[in-house]
């Protein structure tokens, strides 16, 4: 079996139970009347290319693009449906205002004055929720209209439930964001750690590349550290079961052999790496330390100590710091929620860093920390564009004065026009919109169903005031959840139906055009935020003037005026989304962030920044940063320069980050634990992947997922009814033992796609005290069965 066949037998074996119709995959030409173009996929961050194929005004196929890198022709059995998805029956199709309690159809000229009526009535308390799913336009008008526009800074995505503490991870340890890894270390690595992340689920082509290569005779070794038993076991040459949060220990105790019995790359440390500690309280940078300090840190972490902690045997614990300790051997790591949803995921983010500077496993191919992500533009979007509460575009930071001042500049600003006040976070800004004492009256949601993907969602979400004092206006492409709840919804345009640009969590640009209309009267959500901004500035509304009195998007047209972007009429006579990537480009290159002109993006299939002009006048990616000879911001000589490191002399930071239990544990009360997670069918909260017939009837509905001891226990077997408890909530879910996975004796997984099914409800709301990010990985549960 190849990596084809592989991948073949994984959308097979989801969508067998559906085989009503297959995607339709036809030779890739003119024949039949389709045309095709380049896309990137809809769904994760792994940013596969597919080729999409158009006639009379509908997608009618798809295929994997044989021209990208990323999957070299490949999908998964969601990426091979993603056409399917644009063609629900429920799609959203016009504007809905809540009027008498029922949503009740209205045009666009009234949404659009309710929309800015809510902002001139509290521009401090209005706020907008995203996602990693808004393009790079869509995000980069959002900010501006929050940052520039409200200068209240209260603007955040739901990547902040995925993904920040990956961001204040790598901006701990080496002074700024993103991987310096790719993923063409999957394709040189000899050892492949997966540090809980069921890569064979949650990233299918990424993991085809590794079974590809043992099924072509190479040697890698897949070692997969976790919780539960999944499918990335199955393929695992060793499955090191975890203890939850167990790996704070288990990091430290590979660590402790390091030190302990000569693993350490002494000439890397020594040229390349500083060492750091925790301020008391914790913040992001902590303060300097030594290698002395840390090695008595690490004194307690004995292999049997840890193995107590982690749950890790001590054997096998000596094993995997033998594998760090072996300099011949290229080794890779790569995590995902596992780590960053996490009350300590900024700890554990900086340990893993740590694992590979401190034993040199860095900058060589195959060799280093990959961190991976789970929307397609999360760290296009959130993390560059900067949609997070406290950053500006390209990396920059809303507290920095010369951050602000650059801003300003580039956006046309007044002076002093941007808040250097952090605007609320994720779970900060739903707190803040539905306790009756809170200061959001309303939030935009646009791209994301909070409903059901916030943690602990009876607190966070529905228990809002309901007299009239907060407002949720919701841009979706179907009814979720979330727009059940909404007083203002808006139809979007999706994926094809719209110009756009993603970045993937290797830091490849994707760009693509609009291939079809979207249905009824929906509309790309940058048209909706420009709309808006345009109704307040002909109100005279004073944050949607540049200091030069013209509109805060005044956009160039082809004729050298200005283009009308708030005119529907117009909106598509130009390309809107290239004029606002040149205007965002700029930012790029204030942190080495540097993308290349958008022209370039429409001739590739993605780029990997900073993509640079060469002497020849061709523009040149990096695939790995900070390395001489990859990295074009690294000197000659220099071989490993962190350029932005946090002590300003070119290292990395090597954190001591301790053990901690969690904040709940089980107890006699609910003496289990409870874990969430996708599934291979279905895509975060299903609102797109839901309406495809071969994934839900391959997927169709949420379970809890029990040790088989367990459920013995219990009297309970597969199909049987189950209610899980917590402190927060009660939900009833059917049961699955000896399924596709298998959780440790005393756990319970289940997957959150399910709507019918709020497993948030049931979590709790804790989050890391420096990325504000809440964990999903663990709280305490009890199960029962149900009679009858």
């Amino acid at each position: 079996m190849d990596r084809r066949s592989f991948l073949r037998s994984v959308a097979m074996a989801a969508a067998a139970a559906a085989a009503r119709r297959a995607p339709v995959q036809p030779i890739l030409d003119a024949a039949g009347g389709i045309t095709w173009d380049k896309a990137p996929c809809r769904f994760c961050g792994t940013g596969c290319h597919l080729q999409v194929g158009v006639a009379d005004g509908r997608v009618v196929a798809v295929a994997g693009d044989e021209q990208a890198d990323v999957n070299k022709g490949l999908l998964c059995v969601k990426g091979y449906h993603a056409g399917e998805a644009l063609y629900g029956k429920e799609r959203l199709t016009t504007p809905l205002l809540r009027k008498d309690g029922a949503l009740v159809p209205v045009s666009w000229d009234e949404a659009l004055d309710v929309l800015a009526d809510r902002v001139e009535a509290d521009p401090a308390g209005f706020a907008i929720y995203g996602s990693g799913q808004w393009t790079i336009g869509e995000g980069y008008v959002a900010n501006k209209f929050v940052k520039a526009g409200l200068a209240n800074n209260h603007i955040d995505p739901n990547a902040r439930l995925c993904m920040a503490s990956a961001v204040t991870g790598f901006l701990a340890t080496y002074g700024v964001d993103e991987p310096a890894s790719c993923f063409d270390d999957l394709d040189a690595c000899d050892v492949a750690l997966f540090w809980g992340n069921n890569m064979a689920e949650a990233h299918p082509v990424l993991f085809s590349r590794l079974v590809d290569r043992r099924l072509r005779g190479q040697s890698v070794t897949l070692v997969d550290i976790a919780t539960r038993r999944t499918r990335t076991t199955e393929s695992s040459d060793r499955f090191l079961l975890m203890r939850p949060q167990g790996d704070l220990a288990l990091a430290n105790g590979i660590a402790h052999l390091l030190l302990e019995e000569g693993g350490v790359d002494e000439a890397f440390v020594e040229a390349h790496a500083a060492f750091r500690t925790d301020n008391d309280p914790l913040d992001l940078f902590g303060r300097a330390s030594t290698l002395d300090a840390y090695r008595a840190s690490l004194a307690e972490y004995t292999p049997e100590r840890a193995a107590e902690l982690s749950g890790v045997p001590a054997d096998d614990i000596r094993w995997l710091a033998s594998l760090f300790a072996d300099k011949s051997r290229r080794i890779a790591s790569f995590w995902c929620m596992g780590v960053n949803q996490h009350t300590r995921g900024t700890a554990m983010n900086t340990l893993l860093h740590g694992l590979h500077l401190l034993s040199g496993h860095f900058g060589r191919a195959g060799d280093g920390p990959t961190s991976l992500t789970g929307q397609p533009s999360a760290c296009g979007t959130v993390r560059e564009v900067g949609t997070l509460a406290h950053t500006l575009p390209g990396g920059r930071l809303v507290a920095k004065d010369e951050h602000r001042a650059d801003a300003e500049r580039l956006w046309g600003l007044p002076e002093g026009r941007l808040s250097g006040t952090p605007g609320k976070h994720t779970v900060a800004m739903w707190d803040a919109f539905t306790r009756p004492d809170g200061d959001i009256s309303t939030i935009w949601v646009q791209v994301t169903n909070p409903a059901q993907s916030l943690p602990d969602a009876d607190t966070l979400f529905f228990r809002r005031p309901r007299d009239g004092s907060r407002f949720l206006v919701v841009s979706d492409v179907y009814p979720t959840a979330t727009t059940r709840e909404a007083d203002l919804v808006l139809p979007s345009a999706m994926w094809v139906e719209k110009n756009g640009v993603y970045g993937n969590s290797e830091r490849r640009t994707q760009q693509w055009f609009k291939m079809v209309d979207p249905p009824g009267d929906a509309r790309d959500d940058v048209w909706q935020v420009i709309a808006v901004a345009r109704r307040l500035f002909d109100r005279g509304f004073e944050g949607m003037a540049r200091a030069d009195g013209r509109f805060l998007f005044d956009l160039p047209a082809a004729d050298g005026g200005s283009f009308p972007a708030w005119d529907w009429t117009r909106f598509h006579d130009e390309n809107v989304d290239e004029k606002l990537f040149e205007e965002y480009r700029p930012f790029t290159t204030l942190e080495h962030k540097d993308l290349a002109p958008y022209g370039e993006y429409v001739k590739a299939r993605g780029l990997r920044w900073p993509v640079v002009q060469d002497a020849g006048g061709r523009w040149r990616e990096t695939r790995w940063r900070f390395v001489e000879g990859q990295d074009p911001y690294v000197a000659a000589g220099a071989g490993v320069d962190f350029y932005h490191s946090v002590t300003g002399d070119g290292r990395a930071q090597i954190w001591f980050r301790p053990h901690e239990d969690p904040p709940e544990m089980p107890d006699e009360e609910y003496p289990m634990w409870l874990c969430t997670g996708r599934v291979l069918e279905h895509w975060h909260t299903a609102t797109m992947t839901g309406v495809v017939p071969e994934l839900v009837s391959a997927m169709p509905t949420a379970y809890a997922e029990l040790n088989h001891e367990d459920a013995r226990a219990l009297g309970v077997r597969t199909g049987d009814r189950v209610v899980l408890e917590t402190r927060r909530g009660r939900v009833e879910f059917p049961a699955w033992v000896g399924g596709r996975g298998e959780p440790a004796r005393g756990s319970v997984f289940v997957p959150f796609f399910d709507a019918r099914r709020l497993v948030n409800r049931l979590t709790l709301n804790a989050v890391d005290p420096v990325s504000k990010q809440p964990d999903y990985k663990k709280c305490a549960v009890r199960v029962e069965a149900v009679e009858g």
